[in-house]
């Protein structure tokens, strides 16, 4: 039966972009009774923006969580084929601290690394921090709200050139998580991250995950994704859109 599932996870590919945006709602485990949480997704996903891309994708998540305090860790790591030429290397890391002084807001501290030579980004480093308000509590549905602020570093590769840039950016969600089983969940979030100094410039990030159980421990997720970049790099579209489906084991 295992093999059945594998082979059905392995011919799902998606059209897509690289995403540059991450989605912690769809990884957070709102509600167990044990401290520690963690799980291990693969993807297979053929891309096509301006090149033909092939991708293989790995994600690791830990959690560790109290009443009041909440650690996550990100590991998203990517190997990708362009054009049947080469292999290049895309990757996340990401570290996300929360304190929950109020049963429905938390205060939230956040780091992120990345690198993704597709879209031109040699390096990118965030540093933010900001309240996160809980509107709808519930164990079937629950509704976020978060605003934060993030300094960003970035070295782009532009015209055979590295660019840096250095900005303050705000960073607002809403996420709109639905349990209608406990096989079954669905959670879509939308970020707004525009440039504080110049609001024209800025990114819009929508992703609706769905998750459904198979056996023990083990999950179908299909994640649909679209990023809008008012100002992407040379040569990168300002739309961006990933369709993926992979199998997940949580532990």
């Amino acid at each position: 039966m295992l093999k059945k599932y594998l082979l059905f996870i392995f011919s799902c590919f998606c059209l897509s972009a690289s995403s540059q945006i991450v989605n912690v709602e769809s990884l957070r485990k709102v509600s167990d009774t044990s401290r520690w949480y963690g799980f291990v997704s693969l993807d297979v996903a053929l891309i096509k923006n301006k090149r033909d891309i092939f991708k293989i994708a790995n994600r690791t998540h830990i959690q560790y969580k109290t009443n009041k305090h909440l650690v996550l860790f990100i590991n998203d790591l990517n190997l990708q084929q362009l054009d049947s030429e080469r292999f290049v290397n895309r990757g996340i890391q990401h570290l996300r601290y929360n304190y929950k002084f109020h049963p429905r807001i938390a205060w939230e501290v956040f780091a992120q690394s990345q690198y993704d030579p597709v879209s031109n980004i040699e390096f990118r480093g965030l540093l933010g921090s900001g309240p996160r308000f809980k509107v709808i509590p519930s164990t079937k549905h629950s509704f976020y709200v978060g605003t934060l602020v993030m300094y960003e570093y970035e070295e782009t590769e532009e015209s055979d050139q590295i660019i840096t840039n250095s900005d303050v950016r705000g960073s607002t969600y809403i996420s709109v998580n639905l349990y209608p089983s406990d096989q079954v969940s669905i959670i879509s979030t939308t970020y707004y991250q525009p440039k504080v100094n110049l609001l024209k410039d800025y990114r819009i990030s929508t992703e609706t995950s769905f998750v459904f159980g198979i056996f023990k421990d083990f999950a179908f997720k299909s994640t649909f994704t679209l990023l809008f970049d008012s100002f992407p790099a040379t040569g990168i579209p300002d739309t961006q859109y990933e369709w993926t489906n992979g199998l997940t084991y949580s532990f």
